[in-house]
């Protein structure tokens, strides 16, 4: 399909606004359905005879179709000027490639603060549960500490737990950080998580959704909303994951969406490491420390990682330091790559659990 610059995407915004209510997120027929009528708004000018002999939608889908006006999708946008959320169609060229690339990809994403470029920049997605243990809390920090002050964007759901562990510890390392939800943005969604998203916001990071402004948290919310997590990273990481972890479905996403997969590996005997070890068995990459993650994209953004940087401890700098940064300037490409993969150090158990989580 083809992309629109800004101008004319956003005279397309509603029709992809109302195509979206109609369809819902998630739904797996939205490239078929704009292969078939070219756009949003050739669905919404379509006869409802050929909507119905395309087959492509169901009774309840033809049902909203009738329901849901063009004025319910230029409310929303109302909305979202009222809250500072800016909406992007699927059609616009800003829109980000690798979300509308998924298989099942959304009309429209909402966001809040400043989107990266993740298509061009390297960012990784650590997820886990809520009621995380102690180890994987103070691991999903540390491993997004480490990432993020090395480069890469950490994108994570915005939850308690192992979401804000990994929020925090990008926003510590004051990196760049992203949190999907999985409602609108103006929504009273987890409002003891409220400050952390307000500092994700103040430190140049990004609030998305698929949803319109004022949804609600539905019973499928987050399943529909972890495609997304996976869509805009390189890969995703599971700190833990029991037999019936939410993060399990990220991770099937990633796999689905040919994103890699790691996984910190854990003892067998605890039921937190039940999803993680059977991922593992079914072809996961193990993380074993953050130099599992930087491997496998130095490669590729040799230029925009800096592993050195992301060993770091402290402010201060000894001369060595100085002088093997100051040796790195003026290199080619491929010899930062050469040089970063040399000056990689070892990421420990003591490391790991050196950086706590009220240093935030």
């Amino acid at each position: 399909m083809e992309t629109l610059d800004n101008s004319n995407a956003q005279k397309m915004l509603p029709y992809n606004i109302w195509l979206q209510l109609v369809l819902r997120a998630g739904n797996g027929k939205v490239i078929p359905i704009l292969e078939r009528f070219g756009s949003a708004l050739g669905v919404y000018n379509a006869d409802t005879e050929v909507r119905l002999k395309s087959g492509l939608f169901s009774i309840k889908e033809l049902e909203r179709i009738s329901k849901y006006t063009l004025s319910d999708a230029l409310k929303i946008i109302e909305e979202c000027e009222k809250d500072k959320i800016t909406p992007i169609g699927f059609d616009n060229e800003k829109f980000p490639d690798k979300v509308r690339n998924i298989s099942d990809p959304p009309l429209v994403l909402y966001y809040k603060g400043e989107l990266p470029d993740t298509d061009n920049l390297p960012a990784i997605c650590i997820v886990g549960p809520r009621e995380i243990s102690e180890f994987g809390e103070k691991a999903a920090y540390s491993l997004a500490y480490r990432l993020s002050r090395g480069g890469m964007i950490i994108i994570s759901g915005g939850a308690l737990g192992c979401d804000s562990a990994a929020h925090k510890g990008a926003l510590k390392a004051n990196g760049i950080t992203m949190a999907v939800a999985p409602c609108g943005l103006a929504h009273d969604y987890l409002l003891v998580n409220r400050p952390l998203r307000d500092k994700i916001l103040s430190n140049s990071g990004c609030l998305v959704s698929e949803y319109p402004p004022k949804a609600s948290v539905q019973r499928n919310s987050f399943q529909v909303r972890n495609r997304i997590l996976s869509a805009f990273s390189l890969g995703t990481v599971v700190i833990e994951a029991s037999e019936h972890s939410g993060a399990l479905i990220t991770a099937r996403h990633a796999n689905e969406q040919g994103r890699d997969v790691f996984v910190i590996p854990g003892n067998p005997t605890l039921p937190q490491y039940k999803g993680s070890n059977k991922l593992l068995s079914d072809g996961a990459k193990p993380l074993l420390d953050a130099n599992s993650v930087f491997d496998e994209y130095l490669p590729i953004f040799g230029e925009k990682i800096n592993v050195e940087k992301a060993f770091e401890i402290g402010e201060e700098k000894n001369k060595n330091k100085t002088i093997q940064k100051k040796s790195a300037e003026g290199l080619s490409k491929e010899a930062k790559i050469v040089y970063n993969s040399l000056n990689k150090q070892k990421f420990t158990a003591d490391d790991l659990l050196g950086i706590g989580i009220s240093d935030n």
